[in-house]
């Protein structure tokens, strides 16, 4: 357990700007605590190039985010704690600190998410208050992002039994706001998290960072109507990146809610009628698979040696080729650079740290927006 000032360090760490969840993982690999990691920066920021050291965050700033916690009663969870969701350290970019509302026992149950559209059908609601009900009976949890329509559903229907709601903004924040009752009965029963600060109101940027922790946190997702385009089927795609599951309700071709549903059964997802469907397939599956070997890790316990100068200005070039302003993912640059994955993972951490490159959701990266 993190004693308050060390919550404190990590909370800092993660909230400077620049330093996302690989990138804050990394720092604590190379320096074992935040406290270290923090100290580290200016020196670190000044010989990746940076023309004015990167300044760690505001630590009164980060103070008053811990006392307006408590006042919502908020707690912060560190990734290194024993009431961290497992399921959800099983992805390598899991965020370093969340708060919850509500009851941390919720993670130590096996969970499944259930997504879907927010202007659902009167028929794709009760599926999905059926499937919800009938897992948590079953002993599962069931996740999702309190969303209109399928999400609240599902939620709604799964809080005698354990639910647990991802939302994009703090978890004091209620959206969307006809939801202001049943957030805080999940609260009550349930859980609420997030890894945003308390307060902060929801943006679009923080939905698909929302999405990765629904599906991290579970062994599978499943979908009850998705139009083709939307954010419901990026949450089945961070699944799929993840290792978990994935599970689609059909429906009519003839309803532009269920093309999505019906592509991801076309493309593989399992088809699912009852909930009997998908604990078959998640009794075979054993426990919670992780999203691979994180290729960061390989670095651990390898000899270190002193690279060549040349070396690494070769590979530093050779990333910087690789990013573009579109963002890429990390095992897609080590697979690329074709170099030691340790080299690959310091010289992203000093491209960040110089603001060459930028971390975003799901570790990828890209080239710093101008």
């Amino acid at each position: 357990m993190l004693d308050q000032r060390q919550r404190l360090d990590w909370l800092q760490l993660i909230r400077t700007q620049n330093i996302g969840p690989v990138t804050f993982h990394r720092l604590i690999a190379k320096y074992k605590t935040a406290a270290s990691a923090l100290a580290a920066l200016p020196e670190l920021s000044r010989k990746a190039g940076r023309a004015r050291p990167l300044k760690a965050a505001d630590r009164d700033a980060c103070e008053r985010e811990l006392k307006e916690a408590e006042k919502h009663s908020a707690r912060p969870i560190a990734s290194c704690e024993d009431d961290y969701p497992q399921a959800l350290k099983a992805i390598p970019d899991h965020p370093p600190l969340i708060y919850i509302r509500g009851h941390a026992s919720l993670f130590e149950k096996p969970a499944v998410a259930i997504i879907g559209a927010r202007n659902a059908s009167g028929v794709g609601r009760k599926i999905a208050r059926t499937l919800a009900a009938d897992l948590g009976e079953a002993g599962y949890v069931v996740t999702s992002g309190l969303a209109r329509g399928i999400d609240g559903a599902a939620h709604d229907a799964a809080l005698k039994t354990g639910t647990i709601a991802v939302v994009a903004g703090g978890v004091d924040v209620i959206y969307p706001p006809e939801h202001e009752d049943l957030t805080g009965r999940i609260a009550r029963e349930g859980a609420v998290i997030s890894e945003c600060a308390i307060g902060a109101q929801p943006t679009a940027r923080d939905f698909p960072k929302r999405n990765r922790l629904i599906s991290g946190l579970s062994r599978g997702v499943v979908v009850v109507e998705a139009a083709a385009k939307s954010g419901t089927l990026l949450t089945a795609n961070f699944a799929l990146d993840q290792g978990r599951e994935v599970f689609a309700v059909p429906g009519s071709p003839l309803d532009p809610r269920c093309q999505g549903a019906n592509r991801l059964i076309r493309d593989g997802a399992t088809l699912v009628e009852t909930a009997q469907d998908i604990i078959e397939v998640l009794h075979q599956q054993g426990g919670v698979a992780a999203s691979g070997r994180d290729l960061f890790d390989w670095a651990e316990g390898m000899e270190e040696r002193e690279p060549d100068p040349a070396a690494l200005a070769s590979l530093r070039r050779r990333i910087l080729e690789l990013l573009s302003f579109t963002p890429i993912h990390r095992d897609e640059i080590l697979r690329e650079a074709e170099a030691p994955p340790g080299l690959v993972a310091d010289m992203l951490l000093d491209l960040v740290l110089a603001g060459e490159a930028e971390e975003h959701d799901g570790g990828r990266f890209s080239l710093n927006t101008p």
